[in-house]
């Protein structure tokens, strides 16, 4: 069985609009082309479709069958290709909840579709992913409800003599879904071989996917918090798929900001580095647009082509300690800066047409009940625009030993830091200074994108003097430096 390397999503992180759309917003048909160019242009061999939001389309298969038929008569989906459903989580989304059932309703209408074409009966749609998975609960609920409720029902019968349901409308398949479970905050993550462990009891299967998030650990706890949190869940995961005897397939949710994964074209090396364990990793929506189609080709190639190591022997002990003293300063930091990110993130651009996921804001932040935030991309490029990157946010809190235990698991610390500081602005009057001194300490060697400073000083003095005439594009500019929105 063929798992997935590279998982192209729909974050909107975008700077650039894509060739195949005439809105600076993606959405509807777009994304059906999105996720064809994806597989046949970039190389991605699966797209995650996110099933929440207005615009949801639940005839994805049947649409990309019929419009591209060529391509996928020799790229199958289900076998050489994946796209695998993004769908709420009930405990969480409660407004959202009866999509979860639509969406698993529509999974056996696209095995029809690919059954009636292909005539093979290879599901094109035989995995879901859920969101804020807390507990195996959380994925046992989805699974059971595919298989009792969506197939089970195929064998009841209106009244006694009549035909069966299956009868009626055809048989169901297939049988049943794998979960993979989304774990997004830190207790979760860290307990996510004990979700998985609970779950895949009583249950027969070949391997099993863990989806671990990045981003919004990162907005809820801190960069070097996000990066330690993974790495020991990444450690832990591992021992249990030794243990099982069963292979465990981790994916990671990485983005183009350092805040947010730093994987970009040009680092991809980097990253497949920091984490050896991992079998997948997204490929959002900056990395496909803000970047030359060859230059993506490429380094998508690489991951695909990069063979999964051990983890990092890591000292937990030591980590969770860091962890704790580092995340606790991110949260003061944060309840100070909360005003100046909720005032510019008004003026971030939006890029996709639809609502996507929501984000743990109310439901295990951790940083104060009072505080309202952005979601993380947002978050991201509200902060980078008044050249303030959340990476820098909290070094204040790493002592010299901490900052050598950091180095020494964190591999690529000093490297992330420094591409954010780039575009750091020391005029910004928006940090305290003890952060200052502490960049000043640590020697960073990193040379400052003095353009980028330069529009940060206009938002900057911009938004102290209430002036939004042009922020949005301001903001945009800027984020074409970087390449990326946040």
């Amino acid at each position: 069985m063929k798992i997935p390397k590279c998982m192209s999503t729909q974050h909107p992180d975008n700077v650039n609009s894509p060739f195949f759309t005439d809105s600076s917003e993606i959405g509807g048909e777009d994304e059906i082309i999105e996720a064809y160019y994806a597989f046949s242009h970039l190389g991605c061999d699966e797209q995650m479709w996110d099933c929440e939001g207005k615009e949801i389309d639940n005839y994805v298969i049947k649409k990309l069958l019929t419009k591209y038929p060529t391509y996928f008569n020799e790229n199958r989906l289900g076998k050489d290709v994946f796209i695998t459903l993004r769908v709420p989580n009930p405990t969480v989304e409660k407004a959202e909840a009866k999509i979860l059932i639509e969406t698993l309703e529509s999974i056996p209408r696209s095995f029809d579709a690919s059954n009636l074409i292909y005539k093979d009966e290879l599901p094109p749609i035989f995995e879901v992913i859920l969101p804020m998975t807390t507990s195996s609960t959380c994925i046992n609920r989805v699974y059971k409800y595919y298989r009792d409720y969506v197939v089970g029902k195929q064998n009841d019968t209106f009244q006694g003599g009549d035909i069966s349901i299956a009868e009626w409308i055809g048989k169901f398949a297939p049988e049943t879904i794998d979960v993979i479970p989304l774990v997004e905050d830190r207790e979760s993550m860290l307990n996510a071989h004990n979700i998985l462990e609970a779950y895949l009891q009583n249950k027969t299967v070949d391997y099993q996917r863990v989806f671990l998030a990045r981003s919004d650990p990162a907005l809820n706890y801190g960069l070097v918090s996000a990066v330690l949190i993974n790495k020991i869940a990444l450690q832990r995961i591992f021992r249990l798929s030794e243990r099982l005897d069963l292979p465990l397939y981790p994916i990671i949710g990485v983005g183009s900001a350092p805040f947010r994964g730093n994987l970009r074209p040009n680092s991809v090396e980097r990253v497949l580095k920091e984490y050896p364990s991992v079998q997948t990793f997204t490929i959002q929506s900056a990395f496909k647009y803000d970047n030359s189609s060859e230059e993506v080709v490429n380094a998508v190639k690489k991951i695909k082509e990069r063979t999964r190591k051990r983890p990092y022997l890591i000292d937990e002990e030591k980590c969770l300690e860091v962890i704790n003293k580092y995340s606790q300063e991110y949260s003061k930091q944060i309840i100070t800066l909360s005003p100046i990110v909720n005032k510019v993130a008004k003026y971030v651009p939006r890029r996709r047409k639809r609502k996507l996921h929501i984000g743990l804001f109310g439901y295990s932040r951790g940083i104060g009940d009072d505080i309202v935030l952005p979601r993380a991309i947002t978050f991201t490029a509200a902060l980078y625009s008044i050249g303030i990157p959340p990476e820098v946010i909290a070094l204040n809190a790493i002592s010299d030993e901490d900052f050598d235990i950091i180095r020494n698991y964190y591999i690529n610390f000093e490297d992330d830091i420094k591409d954010a500081l780039q575009y750091f602005n020391p005029e910004s009057g928006f940090l305290t200074k003890d952060i200052e001194l502490k960049i000043k300490q640590f020697d960073f060697d990193y040379e400052q994108d003095e353009e980028h400073k330069k529009i940060t000083d206009y938002i900057i003095d911009s938004v102290k003097k209430v002036k939004s005439v042009d922020l949005n594009d301001q903001i945009l500019i800027a984020a074409t430096l970087r390449k990326f929105l946040g």
